[in-house]
């Protein structure tokens, strides 16, 4: 059975390429009906954290990137770590390195004085003198001197490492936790991972681990290293291009769809479909349409995607989404519209629930126009025909039919164009001058309502 994996480290929240990477490994094993793991990666103790540990987990639930197994916790496995590290020493596979900080980096120095590639030059790997009085050892690994490591990666092909372009790494720490390159191997090993789907930043490990599986005599999960993201100007992403938590995203009124949707076509393609749907990416997904090139994160083509999608999504589901951003802006929808028929009127102009309830926040609170707008729209010339409309809609049927002709009608026998009414209008209900259709928008504000804004604002016209 496919078993894949997602493993991040605690140290921060889950961002743009590590949701990318965990949608790939799960959309993988959804495909081939497998199982998918969630792995924490917390040995950094200096870094890791709780809260860390719960952005990734409400990033990866509100992504609906729903786990098999786990999460699995690293500092939950230690004894399993430090056993097979002994059993790696008994072996003679790996050995104690009693070399100080300030050792390592003498001979670090040497080397780059001599133009050569700072290493560990193995002083310890063979050596029969006495371990120096109090000094706590780290193990590495003994690292094949000959030969090669090659292997057939699913998105880039065949790699070929030569065993000596690689040192004797350290595999466990003088504290008893091991490193990285370790506890993925061994965590890979016990959790039966068929595919090791992660970012090609991880390539210059691979030949390292692939040294160990065979020291540890275990069969090697295949490995397939998805294209790093760029920003639009081709630069490393960066907070500045929107590698910021995926839970900003949410914060800022995108639909996990549509973050889903944007996340698979960096990097993975299927034809020209842009846009598909959540089964139709387990349908199609596969590692032979992943890119070779870096991805590049392009946010308006994320905001284009998430408008499509607020289009299509169930009014219901949009109010109750929009609810608490109208809330963070001290408006109330008690006593005002239906916010369903709010969101009707108003979802194909918006690009994300925050613009929504931006657009909604009129129909349920006072918005004062700018002086800038007022001046632009309140003419002398309005006036007479604004307040013979103020007193035609005290008493016509309140619904949108009846409103428009009324409307006309003020229109027409004042002898103006219609958007010398129903632009100062706008400003005067709404604090716009850009609005939906005039006379919904009226509808669904109220009669109380406009009529009161109305009033209001007639007395600041001039003349």
């Amino acid at each position: 059975m496919i078993r894949t994996r997602f493993a991040p480290s605690p140290t921060g929240y889950l961002h743009i390429g590590g949701a990318r990477t965990a949608l790939f490994s799960w959309a993988y094993a959804r495909q081939r009906g497998g199982k998918f793991i969630l792995r924490v990666e917390d040995t950094d103790l200096e870094r890791s954290t709780q809260q860390s540990v719960q952005a990734i987990l409400d990033g990866m639930q509100w992504l609906g990137l729903d786990c098999d197994e786990g999460p699995f916790f690293q500092m939950e496995r230690v004894e399993r770590y430090r056993a097979l590290a002994e059993q790696l020493v008994n072996e003679g596979k790996a050995y104690r390195c009693y070399c100080s900080k300030e050792e390592l980096e003498q001979m670090r120095e040497a080397q780059r004085a001599r133009g050569e590639k700072p290493r560990y030059d193995g002083r310890w790997r063979d050596s029969t003198q006495k371990p120096p009085a109090g000094v706590t050892p780290v193990i590495r690994f003994k690292n094949p001197e000959a030969g090669e490591v090659t292997w057939n990666d699913e998105v880039k092909g065949p790699i070929i490492v030569a065993n000596a372009e690689l040192d004797d790494l350290v595999i466990m720490r003088g504290d008893g936790v091991p490193t990285y390159n370790f506890g993925v191997v061994i965590d890979d090993l016990d959790m039966n991972i068929t595919h090791v789907i992660r970012g090609d930043d991880h390539v210059n490990n691979t030949p390292r681990q692939i040294n160990i599986y065979k020291a540890l005599g275990a069969t090697l999960p295949k490995f397939g290293h998805v294209p790093m993201i760029l920003g639009s100007d081709g630069e490393r992403l960066s907070k500045r291009h929107g590698a910021v938590s995926v839970m900003q995203y949410r914060d800022d009124g995108f639909l996990p769809e549509a973050m889903i949707n944007y996340l698979a076509r960096l990097g993975w393609s299927h034809g020209d479909n842009e846009k598909f749907s959540r089964e139709q990416l387990v349908e199609w997904f596969d590692l032979a349409h992943v890119s070779k090139s870096p991805a590049r994160f392009d946010p308006d083509k994320l905001l284009w995607l998430n408008q499509q999608y607020m289009r299509e999504a169930e009014t219901p589901r949009l109010a109750e989404l929009v609810l608490p951003f109208l809330a963070a802006d001290g408006c109330s929808t008690t006593g005002g519209p239906a916010l369903p028929a709010v969101i009707d009127l108003l979802r194909q102009r918006a690009s994300s629930l925050h613009e929504l309830a931006d657009a909604a926040a009129f129909f349920y609170r006072p918005l004062h126009a700018t002086t800038a707008l007022r001046e632009q729209h309140y003419t002398p010339e309005a006036r007479p025909a604004l307040q013979d409309l103020h007193t035609r809609l005290q008493a016509v049927a309140w619904e949108r039919a009846a409103i428009n002709d009324v409307i006309k009608a003020v229109v027409g026998s004042h002898a103006l164009k219609m958007p010398k009414l129903a632009m100062p209008l706008r400003v005067m209900v709404t604090g716009s001058a850009q609005t939906p259709s005039i006379d919904a928008t009226l509808e669904l504000i109220g009669r109380e309502t406009v009529l009161s804004r109305m009033a209001a604002e007639l007395a600041l016209f001039p003349g």
